[in-house]
C-alpha cells in the first residue's frame, strides 16, 4: 500500500515534469514560429532583383516579421563602386541614415577582432555609437552579424533593442548566422548582376563607362533635373593635337595617355556624377545640380590637373598634353512650365563651346551658359 507521503511526492515530480514538458513545448512553438519568420524573410531577399530593393528589405524589414527597433547596414565599399551603383539608379542616399560605407577594411574587422560569429550584447556607446549615429534614440541591447564571403567581412548587419534583455551574451545565435549568410550572399549576388549589367556600358580601355551608358543616363539626368527643379551640367573634353601624340609616341603611349587623362578626370568629380569617353579622345560628363559657374569650376580644375600632369612615353620621357572643355547647363527651375529638355540641345551647347574652346587656342574652359528660354525650338 502506497504512503500517502510518497503519493503526494510522487504526484508533484508529476506536475514538475509536466510543466517543463510545457515549457519545452512552448520553446519549441516559438522556435518553429522564428524559423519561418526567418525563412520568409530570407525567400524575400533571396527572390529580390535589384540592389536598391535588396538594401531597403534588409533596413526596413516587415515589422508583422521582426520586431526590432533599429537596424543599420555596414557595407565594405573602398572604390566607391556600391554608391555610385545606388547613385546611378536614382538613390539619394542620404535619405537612408542607416546605410553607411567603410572605405578601410580594418573598420569592419575592428568590430569582430576575435571571431566571425555574431556579437550580442549590452550596448557600448565608445564601441557602438558609430554603427548607430543616425538612430533617434541609442538602444539598450545589440546584435552585430558579420556579413562574411569566402572568409572575409564584407559588411556588417546592426540590430538594436530599446529591451536591455532582448540580445544578451551567451544566446545561441543559429538564427542570426544563417541570417547573416543570406544577407551576404544576396549583397555580393546583386553587386555581381550589377557588375554585369554595366559590363556592356564600359568602354575596355579607359574602364570608364561608354557612349552608350551616356545616352541612357543623359535622358534620366534630365528627367531627374526636370522633376527636381534642380540644374544639370554637360561638359565635353576633348584632348588637344591628340593625333600628334599617336604620330610622335605611338599608339601604346596614346592609349596610356587616354587612361590617365580619364583618372584625372575622374579625380574632380563627385562620386554621383557620370563621366564616359564620348568618342575617340573625347569625353562627356554630366554633373548634377551643379549651376554654371560650380561646373565652370570643376571644369578648371580638371584642365589646370591635365595641362600641370606630367605624361611619360614607352621611353621614359615626360611631355604635356592640354585638354579643351565646353559646358553647357539646364536651369529647369529659371523656366517654369518649360517643356522637357532634348539631351541633344544639352549636348549640342556644350558642344559648340568646345567647339569655340579650341578655336580660340585649345587648353580652355567655355560656359554655353544656362539654356533660356526661346532659344530653342523644344520650346
Amino acid at each position: 500500500m502506497t504512503s500517502p507521503t510518497l503519493s503526494k511526492d510522487i504526484h508533484q515530480e508529476n506536475r514538475l515534469l509536466r510543466r517543463r514538458l510545457e515549457d519545452y513545448l512552448a520553446q519549441a512553438y516559438k522556435n518553429e514560429a522564428k524559423l519561418r519568420r526567418f525563412q520568409s524573410h530570407e525567400l524575400r531577399l533571396i527572390g529580390l532583383n535589384s540592389f536598391f530593393e535588396l538594401i531597403q528589405e534588409i533596413l526596413y524589414p516587415d515589422p508583422s516579421i521582426f520586431n526590432w527597433d533599429v537596424v543599420t547596414l555596414l557595407l565594405f565599399d573602398p572604390e566607391y563602386e556600391l554608391r555610385r551603383i545606388l547613385e546611378e539608379e536614382g538613390v539619394e542616399i542620404r535619405d537612408h541614415a542607416g546605410l553607411m560605407f567603410a572605405a578601410d577594411s580594418d573598420d569592419l574587422d575592428a568590430l569582430f577582432p576575435s571571431s566571425l560569429f555574431p556579437t550580442l550584447g549590452a550596448y557600448k556607446p565608445k564601441q557602438h555609437a558609430p554603427l548607430f549615429a543616425a538612430t533617434r534614440r541609442s538602444p539598450n541591447s545589440i546584435a552585430l552579424l558579420p556579413l562574411v564571403r569566402h572568409g572575409r567581412v564584407i559588411g556588417s548587419l546592426n540590430i538594436g533593442s530599446y529591451n536591455v534583455e532582448r540580445f544578451v551574451k551567451g544566446v545561441r545565435t543559429d538564427f542570426m548566422e544563417h541570417l547573416a549568410a543570406v544577407v551576404a550572399i544576396c549583397i555580393e549576388n546583386a553587386s555581381n548582376l550589377e557588375r554585369l549589367k554595366r559590363q556592356g556600358l564600359t568602354d575596355t580601355l579607359t574602364a570608364i563607362n561608354n557612349r552608350r551608358f551616356f545616352d541612357q543616363r543623359l535622358k534620366e539626368e534630365l528627367e531627374r533635373s526636370s522633376r527636381e527643379g534642380m540644374p544639370l551640367t554637360c561638359l565635353l573634353l576633348d584632348v588637344d593635337h591628340f593625333k600628334k601624340v599617336n604620330d610622335s609616341y605611338g599608339h601604346q603611349t596614346g592609349d596610356h595617355v587616354l587612361r590617365e587623362v580619364a583618372a584625372l578626370i575622374r579625380a574632380q568629380l563627385r562620386g554621383s556624377d557620370v563621366l564616359s569617353r564620348y568618342g575617340g579622345e573625347e569625353f562627356a560628363a554630366l554633373l548634377s545640380r551643379s549651376a554654371a559657374h560650380e561646373a565652370a569650376e570643376v571644369a578648371e580644375r580638371i584642365r589646370q590637373s591635365i595641362a600641370e600632369h606630367q605624361f611619360l612615353n614607352t621611353d621614359g620621357e615626360v611631355f604635356q598634353v592640354t585638354i579643351s572643355i565646353g559646358l553647357a547647363t539646364y536651369h529647369p527651375e529659371k523656366i517654369p512650365g518649360a517643356a522637357k529638355l532634348p539631351g541633344d540641345v544639352l549636348v549640342g551647347h556644350a558642344d559648340r563651346a568646345l567647339y569655340e574652346a579650341k578655336s580660340n587656342g585649345r587648353n580652355k574652359v567655355v560656359s554655353a551658359g544656362a539654356i533660356e528660354p526661346g532659344k530653342e525650338s523644344w520650346f
